[in-house]
């Protein structure tokens, strides 16, 4: 088993480990991956997650992201992981910049980004331009799950700007 494929595994093991609710055991694999390669970017997304979502920890989670973007730009999942962190922290400035990254990474799913646009402006109050994005999300999905909620979306957003 080459180098790589070892790497591979483990965050495969970790994965799972994530998935099966066994969070410090998925922290101690992503480490031993780091302390073996540290260009590893995914492990950082991973670890990221974990310290975000699982021990609350936004600024060591917002730390990780960064280092995986470093390492591995072209990693898709690092940038729905990290965009939802922004939208949570309201770090809408830096959100932006990310989602304009993410929209031309390839394998990205489209209308996920465009969802991510879309709360954004919601979040902020610019209806016209949630409800723009929304309709994007919508229009780029094969999903009828995503197609009902993005059509959910711009009624909200309709009944908000009535409100202003």
């Amino acid at each position: 088993m080459d180098h790589l494929t070892k790497l591979e595994e483990l965050l495969y093991q970790a994965n799972q480990d994530i998935k099966d609710g066994y969070f410090e055991e998925a922290t101690n694999k992503l480490e031993q991956i780091i302390n073996i390669e540290p260009n590893f970017g995914k492990a950082y997304n991973h670890l990221g997650y974990l310290y975000e979502v699982k021990f609350k920890e936004y600024d060591k989670g917002e730390t990780l992201y960064k280092l995986c973007l470093e390492k591995s730009p072209m990693y898709p999942p690092v940038y729905y992981n990290y965009a939802i962190l922004l939208s949570t922290l309201g770090k809408f400035d830096e959100l932006k910049e990310l989602l304009d990254k993410a929209i031309n990474i390839p394998g990205i799913t489209k209308s996920t980004i465009y969802n991510e646009y879309a709360i954004m402006y919601e979040q902020q109050g610019k209806f016209d331009d949630a409800i723009e994005y929304y309709k994007k999300c919508g229009l780029n999905t094969l999903d009828k799950n995503v197609l009902s909620r993005a059509k959910d979306s711009i009624e909200r957003c309709k009944m908000k700007k009535e409100l202003q």
